[in-house]
């Protein structure tokens, strides 16, 4: 991999490399862009092959993180971390106190958070270090436990989705197809029953069915029979990848909403649900409740402030939806196209303030 080539092709401002022999720490900031703000993004402790693996994994997810915290509307730009390792075993308290004194020493650049392999215990160790790091224990009169509120960004951004598919948001009698049921979908079930809607669930977690079928009277059907059941609303909340070409012809919902991650196998795919005319949106849109809701610690946390820019997402996803029309694109492009213009807004606004300055300084001399 020749990283200057990639960094310049995709437009990276800054890749770190974060070593500690004592602690064992081998980790990688990736940061793609502030145009917007400082760059926040979780850090990911996973144990990867090797270590070209692991830097192909920090800059791609920096470069999503731009995008999601761009169309979600707030003032951050895009970065994140990995650290290789295994989190089960080769975790210590020196590993993330020294990594806290790396991000420290970026000055404000970079703001981390809790992802995959890593918990809101490894981020007070952080923040021992450090005030450059969010969703640390809520005893701190943090954000705590983002689940339920990242789960109702997703309901409020499928109420827009199902606005654009059926003419109204009202989820009342409408039969919703819940692929997982994790601590995300869990919650998102449970607005849509107090709604009510009808929920039709699957999960490889046996008990969590159970508690969606005795709460909120939901069907359960076999994991694989979920893309053939019909309904009005398909949610995958669980694996990535699961919009595929197996599965798109199989899916009978007119809107696609749900709270997981990469849900395209491949970014053709979001042509193939636009040519079907499904009302497809795009997840990292609509599942941004998380990240808003951890940025709201950087201005001392305040649940209903956060709440209420949550909210916002029903506006995000009908943005998306209009710039599909306005450039008959599908609505995966448009989200790009949301968060793009407006970093390329801000961008030009600074310009022009710097040219201004410029001007100035020159009539100065």
């Amino acid at each position: 991999m020749e990283i200057f080539n990639y960094m310049e092709t995709y437009d990276y401002e800054q890749l770190v490399f974060c070593h500690d022999k004592t602690s064992g720490l081998k980790a990688i900031i990736a940061i793609h862009d502030t145009t917007l703000g400082p760059a926040l993004g979780g850090t990911r402790m996973w144990t990867y092959k090797t270590e070209e693996e692991a830097v192909e994994d920090a800059l791609r997810l920096a470069k999503g993180m731009t995008y999601k915290n761009a169309a979600a509307g707030l003032n951050l730009g895009g970065g994140k971390t990995v650290i290789i390792g295994d989190p089960k075993t080769e975790k210590n308290e020196e590993m993330f106190r020294a990594f806290g004194r790396y991000i420290q020493g970026l000055s404000g650049r970079y703001i981390t958070a809790e992802d995959v392999g890593t918990t809101v215990q490894d981020m007070d160790l952080i923040y021992q270090e450090t005030n450059f790091v969010t969703g640390i224990s809520s005893t701190s009169g943090a954000s705590g436990n983002p689940s339920p509120i990242t789960a109702y960004g997703v309901y409020r951004g499928m109420k827009a989705a199902a606005k654009e598919g059926f003419g109204t948001d009202d989820l009342n009698g409408r039969t919703v197809a819940v692929q997982g049921v994790g601590n995300v979908a869990y919650n998102l079930c449970r607005y849509l029953h107090e709604e009510g809607a009808n929920l039709i669930v699957t999960d490889i977690n046996k008990e969590a069915v159970a508690r969606a079928r005795d709460e909120f009277g939901a069907r359960v059907v076999e994991p694989d029979e979920i893309y053939d059941v019909d309904c009005d609303i398909y949610a995958p909340c669980a694996l990535g990848a699961t919009l595929n070409d197996d599965t798109i012809p199989r899916i009978k919902a007119k809107v696609i909403a749900g709270a997981a991650n990469n849900q395209l196998k491949d970014s053709s795919h979001g042509e193939t649900l636009h040519k079907k005319g499904v009302i497809y949106t795009p997840d990292y849109v609509l599942n941004a409740g998380g990240v808003i809701n951890v940025a709201d610690e950087l201005n001392g946390y305040n649940k209903d402030r956060a709440m209420k820019k949550v909210e916002t997402i029903y506006d995000n996803v009908s943005q998306v939806f209009e710039i599909s029309r306005r450039d008959n694109i599908p609505t995966n492009e448009a989200a790009d196209r949301l968060a793009e213009e407006r970093i390329e807004r801000m961008r030009h606004s600074r310009s022009q303030f710097l040219q201004s300055e410029k001007h100035i300084l020159k009539n100065r001399i």
